[in-house]
């Protein structure tokens, strides 16, 4: 039989997947791709790190160039499709006519844009693909406020996002509580509740009436006349069918195209797949029924005969941070009974609906470890009388064992679904584990399984813990880089152990593979050497990130972020003169006040720094190292000063911190604050150190984080005086530089060591002063101002042309 020609229209994750299976079974087509972005197949389910900054495009990057080459897929990036002739079989774009014997359609879905008044003003952005949130990147580059219009998923990450790169960020919804399709009123409040923690504004019952400005976006004008400042808006209101093209090709659409269960439109040449489909009135949304429907329409396409079959589906998601499950209708009916649990202290809440002793439905917030077995439940419509009083426990609790996951797992039936995205369920991955997959990176090849949104990884795991018992070893931790297998920790202890005192020592002994690293070790190599051995050890300057080479941020353009230090928060007249005078001279086109109480300058030449860095420190002002792994800023409220509930001078204390820690380097950026009161105004509660003020003293807390991780500080300790506080404040500073891995985080290295064993540390006076006195030695020799030191030598600063950007963060 002769090679058939198969055009597919889209190169989102459906047809991706489509490819793959017709690709694997070696289906004798000649592929051709034609895609409207310009690129090819990407994780859109990993956008919102990429908005955030967790990730980059090349991160979530599934097809690259050299997969599409190498499995001779012939492609057409940014070419749209203008006219299908199904009569002809062809299609047409702006390279011409195409003849196809078979045309898949895989448009996938367009934002819905609420057609108010401004809603096509500059700064109007929908949140679908890469472009989109490229433009919010680049809109949040210069503040200000952002309007998010639409409280589901979509719009909480695009939300959580903005605010994470330091937008005022205000969530507009038109219902009473925040993703009210996937959780109920309780659940939904959770929701509402963490993310108004981390600084997002949330309106509920709240109606768009226009979009303010005149070329671009000023504000949101909202019903009952409410006005809210807005530099960019955008539209997360929900999706519809992209069907324009099968429309003007005459194909059979309603909401979308209308497609059989062997995924053919009502051309039998042309098929359909993903979020433009529709099958007997029902729409899909959720990567999990789009991958079902892939493998039917290789099927079809490869002539053997299958059939989609629609899924009871659950929803099981992440949501900037917060772990969100429901399945079933959860709504309220007669003859329906609840059961709930809710623990406010850990901020878990769940809920069954049973009818006629079943699970009908299922809602749960903050821990979903179960969800699997609950959805099981639900699926195959259990009766669920004989567990009743523990059934909201999960399964561990059914025979009144203690909660384990692995027993958890071990209950759940082969056909118990593992990753939803895939659709991979556990008698699947104990097939697996059966002919050889011993590890999770061979289930993911075997079976896709945890390969797309990773959520499901942990289960996967667990599923292999149970299925091979002791021959299963848990991953080990990752080693530092490709130059060798040891890990941070098997580094460190033979840099104290061996007393090894510069990289070539240490590449010796620890056997690198390379003779002298690489962009990836040689930074954290450069800090455990210069926080052990600070007498012994000269930093490395080439061995650092090029912003701290280049004491500046780095902006998306080549310009740079100058931000000069501000003891406190606190400044005067003569420093506020000194940045305007510097802001006119070198033309910037940004000043931004930052969250840390400082001035921020955006968009300054390279070749300007050392000029824009004299003219402050003529004025008294020294880097902000806004751009180090060490200490960035000392918060503070205004105490005693002025305030009338000020308990202690917060802001003196946080000076004095500031001076003590300033320059110091660290694992991974040091935030801290402190507060005059338990009101709190400073948010110590989420720095990496914070210090409230209490009438006996100062309550001392660490581990906190307001990123993608949001967690509130734990208390380490109270003290009397402030000079207790300065001495414990070094220490643990001081035991973080000590033990923790290179770019981990002061909760992150918590997490690993313990609270219990830190507050040991700080608890045992004698050693609380060796770790203060360690500290105060390191920064007698590392500590100085870089601006200076380059202004003063010049001969040390080089050009950004001279620099390679290959560690950049």
């Amino acid at each position: 039989m002769m090679t058939q020609k198969l055009i597919v229209i889209g190169a989102g994750m459906a047809s991706g997947r489509v490819l793959e299976h017709l690709l694997e079974a070696k289906a004798d087509y000649d592929i051709t791709l034609y895609n409207a972005e310009a690129r090819g197949n990407y994780n859109r389910i990993m956008l919102s790190p990429v908005l955030s900054g967790e990730k980059t495009y090349e991160d979530i990057v599934t097809h690259d160039a050299d997969w599409y080459e190498t499995n001779g897929v012939t492609c057409h990036f940014g070419t749209h499709i203008t006219g299908i002739d199904k009569v002809a079989k062809t299609v047409t774009s702006k390279n011409g006519t195409e003849h196809y014997d078979k045309l898949l359609i895989a448009t996938g879905s367009a934002p819905f844009i609420i057609p108010v008044q401004g809603k096509d003003l500059s700064g109007v952005i929908t949140y679908r693909d890469l472009d989109d949130t490229n433009a919010m990147i680049a809109a949040s580059e210069k503040g200000g406020k952002a309007v998010v219009i639409g409280g589901g998923l979509l719009g909480l990450e695009a939300a959580a996002g903005l605010a994470e790169r330091g937008m005022d960020v205000t969530v507009l919804h038109l219902m009473g509580h925040l993703m009210e399709r996937q959780l109920d009123e309780a659940a939904g409040y959770l929701l509402r509740r963490d993310l108004e923690k981390r600084g997002i504004t949330v309106k509920c019952h709240a109606s768009t009436k226009a979009i303010l400005g005149e070329d671009k976006v000023e504000g949101v004008l909202l019903e009952g006349d409410e006005v809210l400042e807005a530099d960019i808006v955008v539209m997360a209101v929900g999706i519809r069918p992209e069907t324009r093209l099968a429309t003007g090709a005459h194909l059979t659409v309603a909401r979308g195209v209308e497609v059989n269960a062997q995924m053919e439109t009502s051309d039998p040449d042309i098929l359909a797949v993903g979020e433009c489909v529709e099958l007997n009135g029902q729409l899909f949304g959720l990567v999990a029924p789009l991958y079902d429907q892939a493998k039917v329409v290789a099927k079809t396409l490869m002539g053997e005969p299958d059939v989609f079959t629609p899924k009871e589906l659950s929803t099981k998601l992440k949501v900037t941070g917060c772990d969100l499950f429901s399945a079933g209708d959860f709504a309220e009916g007669e003859g329906r009974e609840d059961i709930v649990f809710r623990d406010p202290a850990r901020g878990v809440y769940r809920r069954l609906v049973l009818e006629d002793g079943c699970i009908i439905g299922a809602v749960m917030y903050g821990d979903t470890a179960d969800s699997n077995w609950f959805f099981g439940l639900i699926r195959d419509k259990t009766d669920v009388s004989e567990m009743r009083e523990t059934l909201i426990f999960g399964p561990a609790y059914q025979g009144g064992g203690a909660s384990d996951p692995l027993l958890a797992v071990a209950a759940l039936p082969r056909d118990a679904e593992i990753c939803g995205c895939n659709g991979i369920c556990k008698g699947q991955i104990e097939d697996a584990i059966a002919v050889g997959a011993t590890d999770l990176g061979a289930i993911k090849a075997m079976t896709k399984a945890s390969a797309s949104c990773g959520t499901c990884t942990g289960l996967v795991e667990q599923v292999l813990a149970v299925t091979l018992g002791d021959a299963f070893v848990m991953p080990a931790a990752a080693s530092i880089c490709a130059c060798t297998e040891m890990t941070h920790e098997d580094v460190r202890r033979m840099i104290k152990s061996q007393e090894l005192k510069s990289m070539p020592a240490v590449w010796q002994a620890c056997g690198w593979k390379t003779s002298c690293g690489c962009h990836v070790c040689r930074p954290a190599l450069n800090f455990y050497l210069l926080a052990d051995w600070p007498l012994d050890y000269t930093d490395d300057p080439q061995s650092r990130f090029i912003n701290e080479r280049k004491h500046a941020n780095i902006q998306k353009d080549g310009t740079f972020s100058v931000v000069p230090r501000m003891w406190g928060g606190i400044t005067t007249p003569d420093e506020l003169r000194a940045i305007a005078d510097a802001a006119d001279k070198y033309m910037v086109p940004t000043v931004k006040v930052t969250g840390g109480q400082r001035i921020d300058l955006l968009g300054v030449k390279g070749e300007d720094l050392p000029a824009i860095w004299k003219d402050l420190n003529d004025a008294g002002m020294v880097s902000g190292h806004a751009y180090s792994k060490g200490l960035r800023t000392v918060k503070t409220c205004v105490g005693t000063d002025h305030c009338r509930f000020g308990t202690q001078d917060s802001t003196g204390l946080g000076i004095k911190l500031e001076k003590t820690l300033w320059g110091s380097w660290t694992p991974h950026k040091l935030k801290l604050g402190v507060s005059g009161c338990p009101r709190n105004c400073a948010e110590a509660t989420c720095k990496d150190i914070g210090i409230i003020c209490v009438d006996s003293g100062y309550q001392i807390s660490i581990g906190g984080a307001a990123g993608m991780d949001v967690k509130e500080t734990e208390l380490l300790i109270q003290v009397a005086t402030e000079d207790e506080a300065m001495e414990v404040i070094k220490a643990v500073t001081q035991s973080y530089r000590e033990n923790a891995k290179y770019l981990d985080r002061i909760y992150k290295w918590m997490n690993k060591v313990g609270l219990d064993w830190i507050k040991d540390q700080i608890a045992d006076l004698e050693n609380r002063a060796a770790l203060a006195a360690r500290f105060e030695v390191s920064q007698s020799v590392f500590r100085n101002d870089p601006w200076a030191e380059h202004v003063t030598k010049a001969e040390t600063y080089q050009p950004i042309a001279n620099l390679t950007l290959e560690a950049a963060e």
